[in-house]
Order: C-alpha cells, then sequence, then structure tokens
C-alpha cells in the first residue's frame, strides 16, 4: 500500500476528507516511493459551477511540480518524459502546461519532444506545422536544431512528431533515439518529451530507459487503481525512476491541511 493512500486512511477520519475520498474511490494513489511527488491539476470546465479559478488552480499545481521536479539544484532531472495511464488523461495539455511554467522559472532553453506517434497533439496546441520532426531526424542525417521549431515563447521550442508511417513507433526503439536524445541535452537545457499512454503501448517504456525519469497522467474519476497499479510496478521494474504524478481533472482541491501530508 502506498504512503499517499495510508496518510488518505489516516484523514479519513476528518469529515472533510470523508466527502473527498467516498466521492473519488475510483482515483488511485500510483503507489508511489518516497521521491515521487503527488501533485493535482483541474477542469477547466468546471469553473462557473464550483466558483474556483481553477486556470490559476492548475497554474499552481503545475509551478509546484515544477518546482519539485526540475528546480532541485545540481542532480535534479533534466529529460523527462509525460505519460498518461490511459487516453484522454489530458497528458499533452499537462505536458505544455509544466513547459510553459517551467520557461517562466528558468533562464535556460526548453525543448518539448512530440513522441506521441500514436495521436500527436503538440503541434495543434501550439498552432505551428507539424512538418519536419522527431521522426525525420530519427531517419535522417543534420543538426537536432535542424529538426525543432521556434514557438512564441522564446524559451521554448518543439520537435513535433513528424513525418508518420504505420511502423513510425518502432523508431522509438532504435538506436538512433538515445543518440538524437543526446543532442538535444547537448542543446537544451530541458527536455519534456510527451508518450503515448501506459496502458495501451509500449513507447512511453523505452523512452523512460532513455530519460532521467517520468511522470505519470492520472485522471480523476477515470483511471482506475489496479491499473496504475501494474504500470507504476512495470516501471520499477524496468529501472525507470517516476518522479512524480498528477491527478488531473479534479472538479476541486484536496483539504490544504491533508494536502501537505501527501
Amino acid at each position: 500500500m502506498s504512503r499517499n493512500f495510508e496518510l488518505m486512511q489516516m484523514a479519513g477520519r476528518d469529515a472533510e476528507f470523508r466527502r473527498v475520498r467516498d466521492a473519488h474511490e475510483t482515483v488511485p494513489p500510483v503507489n508511489p516511493s518516497k521521491e515521487v511527488e503527488y501533485v493535482e491539476s483541474y477542469r477547466p470546465a468546471q469553473r462557473d459551477a464550483i466558483g474556483l479559478d481553477l486556470d490559476e488552480l492548475a497554474h499552481e499545481e503545475s509551478l509546484r511540480l515544477v518546482q519539485r521536479t526540475f528546480l532541485q539544484g545540481e542532480g535534479a532531472p533534466r529529460t523527462v518524459v509525460f505519460a498518461g495511464i490511459d487516453h484522454g488523461n489530458g497528458c499533452s495539455r499537462l505536458c505544455v502546461r509544466i513547459a510553459e511554467a517551467l520557461a517562466s522559472n528558468v533562464s535556460g532553453a526548453i525543448c518539448l519532444v512530440d513522441a506521441n506517434l500514436r495521436t500527436p497533439s503538440l503541434p495543434r496546441l501550439f498552432g505551428v506545422s507539424n512538418h519536419y520532426g522527431l521522426t525525420d531526424a530519427l531517419l535522417n542525417p543534420g543538426p537536432i536544431r535542424s529538426f525543432t521549431k521556434p514557438l512564441r515563447n522564446q524559451k521554448l521550442s518543439l520537435l513535433s512528431c513528424g513525418s508518420i508511417a504505420a511502423d513510425s513507433p518502432r523508431l522509438l526503439n532504435s538506436d538512433h533515439l538515445q543518440k538524437r536524445l543526446i543532442e538535444l541535452r547537448k542543446e537544451f537545457d530541458f527536455v519534456l518529451i510527451d508518450a503515448p499512454p501506459l496502458a495501451r503501448y509500449g513507447d512511453a517504456m523505452g523512452l523512460g530507459k532513455v530519460s532521467d525519469g517520468m511522470v505519470l497522467i492520472l485522471e480523476a474519476n477515470s483511471t482506475r487503481r489496479e491499473v496504475a497499479l501494474t504500470v507504476s510496478e512495470n516501471l520499477r521494474a524496468a529501472g525507470i525512476k517516476i518522479l512524480g504524478a498528477v491527478l488531473n481533472k479534479r472538479t476541486f482541491p484536496i483539504p490544504e491541511r491533508l494536502y501537505h501530508l501527501l
């Protein structure tokens, strides 16, 4: 049983927490070890219904994850994979939000990599072309920066997924991927990788093995406990460090006193 879940059970004596727990029994912990940070994000569509500025809350949670993951001084991870447990967990949008929060707190350059070759979406979210990206860099020679696109925020660049074919996902398990990621680390201070869902494909596992660790995205009232536990166990068995977990699309925050326990 995870430490987060044990703390939640202990806090269950509090009436306010019991209401949260009963309303969200399907929301699992990720069986995190002590190094895993647990944060939450919110469903923007619920802003008016509950009277909270959920965009601001989501920004604060993104900043908190940035501080706990990237801003820990020497030895902090620089290449991080973001992967949802299932489709529709909001991984791509959260990856963008984290990148923007990171850009506002560091002076270095950041590259977002769209490695979701199943359902790529980062170019659409930024309103840029998908032409000439990751798959092209894995198949063709040339400096890695020649395959990236500068974004409106001058600190941010995007390596879109590039040309997609039926066998494109196999490229994520090629030796070329590690070489290109080494190039990205030399060119950029931080590399954030948007990966396909873990419960459906093995792509994110391959990416995790050549990164500094992974942040898992779970969806409130949707992600099943047993699926999340299996995924986290598989990651640790493969030697992939779980840096954090984001509970996405939650309609209201965990009480502040309980949040500090987590």
